[in-house]
């Protein structure tokens, strides 16, 4: 008889005992590659939203929400939703969210996609000290490892940025 340790293991009819697979985060398949994709409305509180559904899938694929890399993430997701509120949206239109953790490859793409075109991302530059805006791209420029934006079919753009995750011991 399996002892009572908290720990699941299987017994084979032989009685050899299989330690439990490897515990991963909820949501990842067995490469360790996971993605988030939802839609908020077009609204500063869509981009709130936003911001809190991708900390809880953070949270799920085990990536807990003080750690840097969450921080990281939740802030890149917050600008580039802010954005997409602020100078993509469209009456009507609501914006899209995806968020993939590409294990093997030790990096979260985020991506937001608004409805208008003809408003893209400039470069990121600091703007002078007393202006209130114009941060955003700066801040995702420093915490991405690369950025950009492109044209999204049938309307509107995508802008997108790769943010470096940490290995995770004993795997993705």
């Amino acid at each position: 008889m399996a002892s009572m340790t908290g720990t699941r293991t299987t017994t084979a009819a032989d009685g050899w005992q299989e330690d439990p697979p490897a515990r991963r985060g909820f949501g990842l398949n067995g490469n360790g590659y996971g993605s988030l994709s939802r839609q908020f409305p077009s609204t500063p509180q869509g981009a709130q939203d936003a911001r809190h559904a991708v900390v809880r899938q953070l949270g799920q694929w085990g990536f807990g929400p003080m750690e840097d890399v969450s921080c990281a993430v939740a802030l890149v997701v917050a600008e580039l939703a802010a954005n997409a509120v602020r100078h993509g949206s469209l009456p009507g239109r609501e914006f899209a969210v995806r968020v993939d953790y590409e294990g093997a490859a030790s990096r979260f793409r985020i991506e937001v996609s608004d409805a208008r075109l003809g408003r893209t991302p400039e470069e990121a530059v600091l703007p002078p000290a007393d202006q209130e805006s114009g941060r955003g791209l700066f801040l995702v420029e420093c915490l991405a490892s690369r950025w950009g934006w492109e044209p999204r079919n049938p309307v509107g753009k995508t802008v997108w940025a790769e943010v470096a995750a940490p290995v995770r011991p004993g795997g993705p």
